[in-house]
């Protein structure tokens, strides 16, 4: 029969992954829900006190999208950021009353805060950057800007993120529909949670350095939700880069993408060096 310590040297081992050798978790659990699950990209050499954390959300709407489509991300982001860990999480859709805004909020709280409690294990550090297209560029900077806790992010990576829902809501006829459906609710009805769920409200000098990307031709989200955050962040005197692409929508690939992931490089490199 094996004994106690061999067991527990065998449960050790396999909580935290040999840092000799890059590895690859997927579909880790942070909750109970289908959706609820996080691939893990880890370096070798990796240690709890150094390696760094790019924690990747994805957009859709709220109500779509998936992880599946950040995985392109992943190699040319780990070119730039070697010895970086990556996280790329999924999260509930709204597409109930169960699962209507916050719902997607509280499922980034949760993979953060598991993945912060389980650091030792995964050997990783607290030192964490937050990166999002669209919807989940929103739920990155709602994170960063009003739950510093418990992780303050050194750095946020907006694609094109609502950061005013209110302003969003009387945008568009078409965006307010869609809006509705996730909240179950309008701003007139419910001022609160469209003021509670805008990452801009939540701005100040203690927020981190930012960087923002847009689309001059968004017919989704307008460009002025990411100036609207840059102006705040200087007002209150914090980092931050916008950059316009006047002929891009919402979205772009090609060299224009490989644009974007090195203006993040050298966003990323000046803020925060090793």
């Amino acid at each position: 029969m094996m004994s106690l310590m061999a067991s527990l040297v065998l449960l050790s081992t396999y909580n935290k992954p040999d840092n000799r050798e890059p590895q690859k978790l997927l579909d880790i659990s942070y909750g109970t829900d289908a959706r609820q699950k996080m691939d893990i990209y880890l370096p070798a050499g990796r240690s709890s006190a150094t390696t760094r954390v790019i924690f990747l959300i994805h957009g859709g709407g709220w109500n779509g999208g998936d992880k599946a489509d950040f995985t392109a991300y992943i190699q040319p982001l780990q070119t730039r950021f070697p010895g970086y860990a990556f996280v790329n999480i999924n999260y509930r859709w709204a597409v109930s009353e169960k699962t209507y805004f916050p719902a997607q909020e509280n499922d980034v709280q949760a993979a953060v805060s598991f993945l912060y409690k389980n650091r030792e294990n995964y050997q990783v550090s607290d030192k964490w950057i937050f990166l999002g297209a669209s919807a989940g560029a929103h739920l990155a900077m709602l994170q960063a800007y009003k739950h510093p806790q418990p992780v303050k992010p050194l750095a946020v990576v907006s694609f094109f993120g609502p950061s005013d829902l209110t302003a969003m809501y009387n945008s568009h006829p078409l965006v307010a529909m869609a809006l509705q459906r996730i909240t179950g609710t309008s701003p007139q009805q419910n001022p609160q949670l469209y003021a509670q769920s805008s990452p801009l409200q939540f701005i100040t000098a203690a927020s981190p350095a930012t960087l923002l990307l847009h689309g001059g031709q968004d017919p989704v989200v307008p460009a002025v939700q990411s100036t609207m955050v840059r102006d705040k962040l200087k007002a209150a005197g914090v980092a931050t880069d916008y950059v316009l692409y006047a002929n891009a929508g919402h979205g772009w690939r090609g060299a224009t993408l490989t644009d974007s992931f090195d203006k993040i490089a050298s966003f990323i490199h000046k803020q925060l060096p090793q």
